[in-house]
């Protein structure tokens, strides 16, 4: 058999995005799509030895993800990076990550490496085919990256929007630029947007 499920796992696009208090990035991340560039507190290993480790594929239900061969018809997403414990506090997600699985603490009577248990974490997905709305401008993902839209939420919030004005609601500013400070963005800025990591501001203009 192809499929495996271990634990609870759900999915969770993390679209609502703050002005202040995003999740942070890192600073240095390599090629978002090539697992081997991710620096995950799990290494990559083949099929089986972990769940949903690094390169390892899924499939998409009605209600869960399961675990299965990347070459198989059904697998939809793969992983870029897994970390164990909760999101809000662990390392975030390679950039162009589409959405994010959040999995629970499992305790089954068998297991894949023999222990009895599956640690809580999250995995960091990029779907296998279009569409891909971690890219810049594809109104999704859980981060917001330059190349970004977005529209005002209200209270200082923004979240992001399809910049060809496909989504829901229509792209008001584009994030042009990722600085260290304020500052540093260029004087048509008119819209500071919180993207964590080394350079933390988002510098956007009007779409």
């Amino acid at each position: 058999m192809f499929a495996r499920t271990v634990g609870v796992v759900c999915a969770a696009p993390l679209l609502a995005l703050a002005l202040v208090g995003c999740q942070a990035t890192s600073g240095s991340e390599g090629d978002p799509t090539d697992p081997s560039s991710a620096n995950p507190l799990r290494s990559p290993s083949g099929y089986g030895a972990v769940f949903l480790a690094v390169g390892e594929c899924s499939s998409r239900g009605r209600a869960s993800f399961n675990e299965v061969l990347c070459r198989s018809e059904s697998a939809v997403a793969r992983v870029l990076a897994r970390y164990d414990g909760g999101s809000a506090q662990g390392p975030a997600c390679p950039a162009r990550t589409d959405f994010v699985l959040h999995i629970s603490e499992s305790r089954p009577s068998s297991d894949e490496n023999g222990d009895g248990s599956v640690a809580r974490g999250y995995a960091c997905m990029r779907n296998l085919e279009e569409p891909h709305p971690g890219d810049p401008g594809g109104g999704g993902g859980p981060r917001t990256i330059v190349g970004d839209c977005v529209y005002s939420a209200g209270e200082g919030q923004v979240r992001e929007t399809a910049c060809d004005g496909s989504g829901e609601r229509l792209p008001q500013y584009r994030v042009r630029s990722a600085v260290a400070t304020r500052a540093a963005c260029p004087p048509d800025t008119a819209l500071y947007v919180a993207l964590g990591g080394t350079d933390p501001v988002g510098c956007a203009v009007r779409a």
